[in-house]
């Protein structure tokens, strides 16, 4: 009898144990954290941190004469507004400005199925839905979709942008209000019979075109074109390094460099330079021009 009872006993107490140990097991899986799709999907969403971000072309297309750029704002870790525009060489209004305005013509003269601007907000809504300018899938090397409806336009711009702005990081909205602005001088040469313009353009606070030009008081082709064409003769008759339109483009470059038309050190009252590689003529007006039409911008 009492070896029977010592019997129960012992196995009573095997049962605790075995019980105990089953009920940490139970506790240590409920407490460790849960490797599922729903956390995996909370730390990759809001993963960026909170600010402005911009990233713009290095050059103007040869062809169109437009260069993009995308401005993102990220709130909570989230993209919660996607801005992409072009501005072209010319300066003047920006790419979104001209399409709204009818001014684009890309419906009008191509067939598209919509301006610009409104495919541009469609994939501008896209991103912001997806949160990935990764995840986007092209149909052809020139960048387009047929994941975005509505939109017939070459988008790869707009995302490579997106992921450029965002692997960068947040960065400071420029000092300038957005918009286009002009400037030129009162009277034309006496001596030349030339009349110096500046238009710039300003996206995200930032001058993202400058176009330095002249007009000539008999009228006729603008200063850029006539150097373009060989008319000018700088080079020819004057023995200059370079055409004006070369240098005048340097000089423009630098002041997209700089963001600062005031920034520039001259050499004599002339205006001629020293800091511009490149570039001998005196560039004195331009920078000038420049800070009278961004008076307007500030």
């Amino acid at each position: 009898m009492k070896r029977k009872n010592w019997l129960l006993v012992a196995l009573t107490a095997l049962f605790s144990v075995l019980l105990l140990a089953g009920c940490n097991t139970e506790t240590e899986e409920a407490d460790a954290p849960a490797d599922n799709d729903e956390n995996n999907a909370s730390e990759e969403t809001g993963s960026y941190e909170d600010g402005i971000y911009f990233a713009q072309e290095d050059n103007f297309s040869e062809e169109s004469g437009w260069k993009y750029m995308v401005t993102l704002e990220v709130e909570d870790g989230a993209i919660v507004s996607a801005d992409w525009n072009g501005a072209h060489k010319s300066g003047g209004d920006d790419k979104d400005t001209v399409s709204a305005n009818g001014e684009y013509g890309m419906v009008e003269k191509a067939g598209a199925q919509a301006p610009w601007h409104e495919q541009a907000e469609k994939a501008e809504a896209y991103l912001i839905e997806n949160q990935d300018p990764t995840a986007i899938e092209y149909t052809d090397d020139e960048g387009h979709t047929d994941a975005i409806s509505g939109v017939s336009i070459h988008v790869i711009e707009f995302f490579d942008l997106a992921e450029t702005a965002l692997e960068k990081g947040p960065v400071e909205k420029g000092p300038y209000t957005d918009g286009a602005y002009h400037a030129e001088e009162d009277q034309f040469s006496e001596k030349s019979g030339w009349k110096y313009t500046v238009d710039l353009t300003v996206v995200n606070g930032n001058i993202v075109a400058a176009d330095w030009n002249g007009v000539h008081k008999d009228g006729g082709d603008d200063k850029d074109t006539v150097s373009a064409n060989g008319e000018y003769g700088m080079v020819e008759n004057g023995g200059a390094i370079a055409p004006w339109h070369e240098q005048a483009e340097k000089a423009e470059a630098y002041l997209l460099e700089t963001q600062d038309p005031t920034a520039i050190e001259y050499t004599n009252d002339e205006g001629a330079t020293d800091v511009i590689s490149g570039v001998t003529i005196k560039v004195g007006s331009f920078f000038t021009l420049a800070e009278k039409a961004l008076a307007e911008a500030e």
